[in-house]
């Protein structure tokens, strides 16, 4: 989002509430954020606290005392536009042309994508009227946000609610950051640690958070592919999208059969997920209790999943691992490499602070099988992972394409 230029145009609903948490995210990713209101928008929040949180004047007119805010000026300024919450009589307005207020005059000027978050009570979102708006809109190109369902303010319950705030984001930084260089492709992505019961309380994992495989998912995604997301137990969410398919599983056994189940329609196979080396080999079905005295636990191998996929591809197939080393870093991670039969793997280093398990940000040097390695400087875990599948491109789909 940084440096994209949005254009939040607020209409009349008590779901003007969410719409200070929806620029609040915005000016948080690094977009500029240009707020339109009607006047019934400022009857349910205020311009000064959108002006506030935005950091720029809030227009609510096209002319203000003997200044002009052109609404031309504002629609070719624009990366997008989004009008949240959108009401019916907004829609309406939008759907017929009509230029009476700040916000649909922006609307008949624009060029750039525009968006729109429903917001009304279910009988009139199921409206024939407003669904006819609605299909009018989308054949003008507008994309909606879908509604969500629940208790309403008329105190009935039903569809209408309007997306929430960081739903909203997640599908505009989809829209706006998407390309095609990994359009046509089935990737498998695993994410976050693997659990190994000990006791039904107790159990063997890693700290592992996730958030790598899961921005992996997130930029393959962006990047037009199709992903499936194997997840262990973690607290993240993993983003909502029509191409994601996301299976979940909690020990090293279970993703082990869910990435051979997959892998034979997979083109690219990225291995994030920091699975158990080693489980429990009698596993106990009530709590040990500490009275009894400390109980030896004996361990059995866990599946190694990079190991099976490597000996496993075809010659159109990539499997690309991580590795997280303390010492002897890269000689580490180049043999795991070569015995994997890997062709890249990510090297992560514990000695780079703010870089490993549960941050947000990270710091990694690809070493692929050929010899070539590339380091990617400390960032977000989002830009990291963006870097990896350009590099993926760049090292081995671009040269197919050729």
């Amino acid at each position: 989002m940084k440096g994209a230029k949005i254009i939040l145009g607020i209409s009349g609903s008590i779901a003007a509430y969410k719409v200070a948490t929806l620029c609040r995210l915005l000016v948080r990713r690094g977009a500029e954020v240009q707020v339109l209101m009607t006047d019934e928008a400022t009857r349910f929040i205020t311009p000064l606290t959108m002006s506030t949180l935005s950091k720029r004047p809030v227009f609510s007119a096209a002319h203000a005392d003997e200044s002009w805010n052109n609404h031309v000026d504002l629609g070719l300024w624009a990366d997008a536009l989004i009008v949240a919450p959108a009401t019916a009589n907004t829609l309406a307005k939008m759907a017929n042309g009509f230029c009476d207020n700040i916000i649909t005059a922006v609307y008949l000027s624009a060029r750039c994508p525009v968006f729109a978050a429903p917001a009304m009570d279910v009988d009139m979102w199921k409206h024939p009227a407003t669904q006819r708006n609605i299909q009018k809109l989308t054949a003008d190109g507008l994309h909606f946000f879908p509604v969500g369902h629940g208790e309403l303010a008329s105190g009935l319950t039903g569809e209408g609610r309007m997306a929430e705030p960081e739903f909203i984001i997640e599908q505009l930084s989809f829209f706006l950051h998407s390309s095609e260089l990994l359009k046509g492709k089935n990737i498998l992505i695993t994410a976050g640690p693997t659990v190994e019961n000990i006791d039904p309380v107790r159990f063997i994992s890693n700290y592992s958070s996730g958030k790598m495989g899961i921005a992996l998912a997130r930029a393959a995604l962006r990047a037009g592919a199709q992903v499936t997301l194997i997840l262990g137990p973690v607290s993240e969410s993993p983003p909502n999208h029509a191409h994601l398919r996301v299976i979940e599983v909690k020990t090293a056994v279970e993703m082990h059969k869910a990435a051979l189940e997959t892998f034979e329609t997979i083109d690219i196979a990225i291995l994030a997920a920091a699975v158990a080396d080693f489980r429990p080999t009698h596993p106990v079905d009530e709590k040990m209790k500490k009275e009894e005295g400390i109980q030896p636990i004996s361990l059995t191998k866990n599946p190694d999943i990079a190991y099976d996929l490597g000996n496993r591809k075809k010659k159109n197939q990539l499997v690309i691992g991580f590795a997280l080393e303390t010492e002897n870093e890269k000689t580490n991670a180049f043999s795991k490499l070569h015995k994997k039969r890997l062709d890249l793997i990510v090297l992560n280093s514990l000695k780079v602070q703010g870089a490993g398990f549960q941050s947000d940000t990270n710091q990694v040097t690809l070493l692929f099988a050929n010899g070539i390695e590339k380091d990617i400087p400390l960032q977000s875990k989002e830009e990291v992972a963006t870097e990896i599948l350009e590099a993926l491109y760049h090292q081995f789909i671009k040269q197919q394409l050729q």
